[in-house]
C-alpha cells in the first residue's frame, strides 16, 4: 500500500507543472520552518538583521488575485548583528517594501 501511495504521488507531481511544483515545494518548506535570516542595507552598510525566521511572506490582496508589493514575518531582532538570539533580543513582527528596502534572505549557515 505504501508503494502504491508514493507512484500515485510522484505521478501526481510529474503531471504539475513546473509554477504548480514550486508552490508545492514552498508550502512544505513553510511548514516544516527554515531558520531563516533576513540582512537589511542601507547602501552597502547592513543596519538590521532578523534571524530565526520561519517564512518570509508576499502580501496578497483582499481579495487574494494580486500580490501586494510588500512582504513580511516574525524573526528575531538581531540588535547586535552577531547572529544569536542574545538575552533581551526578542521575536517581532517586521514588514520590507518589495520594492524600495535592499535585502537578502537565505537560510541560516548555522
Amino acid at each position: 500500500m505504501k508503494k502504491l501511495t508514493l507512484i500515485a504521488l510522484l505521478i501526481f507531481l510529474s503531471a504539475c507543472t513546473q509554477e504548480s511544483q514550486n508552490k508545492f515545494s514552498r508550502s512544505i518548506q513553510n511548514w516544516t520552518g527554515t531558520n531563516g535570516v533576513l540582512d537589511i542595507y542601507m547602501g552597502e552598510k547592513l543596519v538590521k538583521r532578523f534571524i530565526k525566521i520561519d517564512k518570509l511572506s508576499t502580501a496578497q490582496s483582499t481579495s487574494g488575485n494580486t500580490s501586494r508589493d510588500y512582504r513580511y514575518g516574525y524573526g528575531v531582532l538581531d540588535s547586535n548583528l552577531n547572529m544569536k538570539a542574545d538575552p533581551g533580543e526578542k521575536k517581532i513582527y517586521f514588514e520590507i517594501s518589495g520594492y524600495a528596502t535592499p535585502y537578502i534572505f537565505y537560510d541560516s549557515p548555522m
